[in-house]
């Protein structure tokens, strides 16, 4: 073997050796294109210099601005606010606490572009209500779980941002309208599984229909929802960047938050900051030492010979696709989002590209993939956070939710066979 295919060998196989023994995701990234660097009889200084230039991009100050602004909306009252604005929509329907709860992760996810915030936000308000009501606990914390899902699909997320920088520069503008409708799907198909359940097992409804209540709810909750038409309708529109609409809407969930809500203090504010920047600190390093990684990977042609030993077994799109996802839902299940999209996005571009795959399906398609994998054993970050809540063991609940897997399974295939789903928006708005 030539000293290049035994370095792609080095570098894969110490990544995945060192997740296996559960070593931190950034050491595991870092130390693998190290030791290849070292082995190539590279300079050291040229591992650093892709560390830099992986966060060292105009449009990744997106990200940091997504995230305060998610974080100040969930501590300042717009949660319950989003809840009852559901339970004016959809409350009266069988089931109406369930179909409350995804409805309300509709609104929330626009706002804060995260499961794991969704779930913790919301499930501590309407995982007790629920089970007041008569659900069942297990039952109650699945649909808080997979509905959250919805939130990184629904513009804006900052995944998609992060794909978007890793991809090259695909407009965000295009990914953001492109998770919009199978983020709608997903609601519509946990809504249906969800009356199915309600219907089978007598769940009550939870208020009756009033135009007036959901003119009230709408208008007590419009200030937390015209963040969202700040960020998409100022990207699709091109009066903001990306970067530029995150900055305002920072700006305007400061105004609700304290000035309108004030359900919080100002005071709060530092802890508002601190949260945001140990999550922010978390994603840098991971998209740093992700950038070098990606870098050797190129260098070491490790996305060609992937690609040729897929399409050495079979030249069939719809196999490909196949396997492309059950190569992400596994991955899904071993590592987190940001650093799966980090590292397997230049891997998997080329090979979208062979088949006549658009970049905006792979990177919804991803995405909706990798959210999966956060709800799985066992490092599913919104999985704990649903067991820390209801206090059921992980692997009771990763065992109940089955059902809701096999659901979102269902629209991953939909999204993945049907390009319509994801780009018919996109193409209309953009071209």
């Amino acid at each position: 073997m030539t000293p290049e295919v035994i370095a792609a060998f080095l570098l894969v196989g110490l990544f995945l050796g060192l997740i296996v023994l559960r070593v931190p995701m950034v050491f595991a990234i870092g130390f693998a294109t190290l030791v290849t660097t070292i082995y190539l009889k590279m300079p050291v200084m040229m591992m650093a210099q892709n560390i830099v230039k992986g966060i060292n991009v105009y449009t990744i100050l997106a990200v940091p601005f997504f995230i305060l602004a998610g974080e100040m909306m969930g501590a300042g009252g717009i949660s319950k606010r989003l809840i009852a604005l559901s339970n004016a929509l959809v409350g009266w329907i069988r089931g109406g606490l369930a179909m409350v709860n995804i409805v309300a992760s509709v609104f929330f996810g626009g706002i804060s572009g995260s499961s794991a915030a969704d779930t913790a936000s919301i499930g501590p308000i309407l995982i007790p209500m629920m089970e007041d009501q008569g659900y069942d606990l297990d039952f109650s914390t699945n649909v808080t779980m997979a509905s959250s899902v919805q939130g990184i699909l629904i513009p804006p997320s900052q995944n998609m941002v992060i794909f978007s920088l890793v991809a090259g520069g695909v407009s965000i503008g295009k990914l953001f309208m492109g998770g919009l409708v199978p983020g709608l799907v997903l609601a519509i198909a946990l809504m249906i599984y969800s009356y199915y359940i309600a219907v089978k097992k007598n769940y009550p409804v939870s208020s009756t229909f009033d135009i007036k209540n959901i003119g009230r709810t709408f208008v007590d909750a419009i200030w937390g929802i015209i963040t969202v038409f700040i960020v998409v309708f100022g990207v699709i529109s091109g009066v903001f960047t990306a970067t530029e609409s995150a900055a305002i809407a920072v700006l305007w969930a400061f105004i609700v938050t304290f000035f309108v809500y004030r359900e919080i203090p100002i005071k709060e504010l530092g802890g508002i900051l601190s949260r945001s920047l140990k999550t922010l600190s978390t994603v840098l390093i991971l998209m740093g030492t992700a950038g070098s990684f990606g870098w050797m990977l190129t260098y070491l042609r490790v996305p060609q010979m992937i690609a040729d030993s897929l399409f050495s077994v079979t030249d069939n799109k719809i196999i490909i696709l196949l396997m492309l996802n059950v190569l992400l839902l596994f991955l899904g299940m071993l590592v987190d989002m940001a650093s799966i999209i980090l590292i397997v996005t230049p891997i998997l571009l080329p090979i979208a590209a062979s088949i006549g795959m658009d970049p905006v399906h792979l990177g919804v398609m991803m995405v909706l993939n990798l959210g999966i994998g956060l709800l799985t054993p066992p490092v599913g970050t919104t999985l704990f956070i649903g067991s820390a809540i209801s206090g059921i063991k992980i692997e009771k609940l990763a065992k109940s939710m089955l059902p809701f897997y096999a659901v979102m399974v269902i629209v991953l295939l939909l999204i993945t066979f049907i390009p319509g789903i994801v780009m018919t928006l996109p193409n209309l708005i953009f071209g």
